[in-house]
């Protein structure tokens, strides 16, 4: 049993925390390569944000946009 958790830990830490081990070692030399992913991550997140404002604001300009001061009907 010992050596079954072993090989988890092994698989882990020698695999697949290995590409961040990689960026964590690139930090030290340069920090914007290391937080490229990040960077990425968080344009994804604005675009995403803009697409769904653009959304809103047509349903709102069809008066598609249900604005009951309720969320549920057992509030009412």
């Amino acid at each position: 049993m010992k050596s079954f958790f072993e090989g988890i830990g092994s698989l882990f830490s020698d695999f697949l925390f290995y590409p961040f081990d990689l960026i964590r070692e690139l930090e030290l030399t340069n920090w914007w390569a290391a937080n490229t992913l990040n960077w990425v991550f968080i344009l994804i997140c604005c675009g995403a944000l803009v697409y769904w404002v653009k959304q809103l604001n047509i349903y709102k300009a069809n008066n598609e946009d249900e604005q009951d001061t309720t969320a549920h009907s057992f509030l009412k």
